[in-house]
């Protein structure tokens, strides 16, 4: 690793909150941002799977540290939310990872994977703190404020994201079964926003619809449709 390729990582966690130990050596962390189209022998894929797993785990540290009094139930509501691919998405863009982040061109002017790259070099970063530091301190330091945004928005609004569910316990209020997802794969090409197509129904009443990334993504973008078409009947 080059001297300014080590500066800029240094600057990097410096951004996180974090000070490496002395004579850490980060080549981790410089696996854990190169994506594999940049076409390098060492990528962020096995990274990516490990942090992974440790996302979770610090998750529920978190919860277990900050909200104790949860049922299991809203834990698991919760930490849905905080481990999520949107999440991490999100949590990228804030903290600017693309900038550090190495990718090839094709890659690079794919607009419609930028999310999802993001994501990946999170979790990819979650993994190599955890093998940098051996444990979830540099984790948790890095993600417990931006977790907690989160968990107050959460608190506001315990559907936040999960429209299916709040779809549900509407339908079920008014006694009127369970909503049908109907999902088509619209195009082939990983990420595409537009990937997928699907429609919620009510009986034979179509409620709303809605397009993802992936099937799960589009169930949800489905219901908020449904629930904002709805809305004004639930308030009447």
């Amino acid at each position: 690793m080059n001297a300014e390729r080590h500066a800029q990582l240094l600057q990097f966690l410096d951004s996180l909150g974090l000070k490496p130990l002395a004579g850490m050596d980060l080549e981790r962390l410089d696996e854990a941002l190169t994506h594999t189209s940049a076409g390098l022998s060492l990528n962020h894929e096995k990274l990516e799977f490990l942090g992974d797993a440790v996302l979770r785990l610090a998750a529920s540290e978190f919860l277990e540290q900050h909200y104790p009094n949860l049922s299991v139930g809203q834990s698991s509501a919760l930490r849905a939310q905080l481990v999520s691919d949107r999440w991490l998405g999100e949590l990228g863009q804030a903290i600017g990872i693309e900038s550090v982040l190495r990718i090839g061109p094709t890659a690079a002017g794919d607009s419609s994977a930028r999310a999802t790259l993001r994501a990946e070099a999170c979790e990819a970063c979650i993994g190599a703190l955890y093998r940098l530091w051996g444990d979830l301190t540099p984790v948790l330091r890095w993600l417990t404020p931006h977790w907690q945004t989160t968990a107050k928005a959460f608190e506001a609004d315990p559907h936040l994201h999960n429209w299916k569910s709040a779809l549900q316990e509407w339908s079920q209020g008014q006694k009127r079964g369970l909503p049908n997802y109907r999902c088509q794969e619209i195009s082939q090409i990983h990420a595409d926003p537009r990937r997928f197509h699907c429609q919620v129904n009510l009986g034979e009443q179509v409620l709303g619809e809605g397009w993802g990334r992936s099937r799960r993504q589009a169930e949800q973008e489905a219901a908020r449709a449904a629930l904002a078409r709805i809305r004004p009947a639930r308030e009447s």
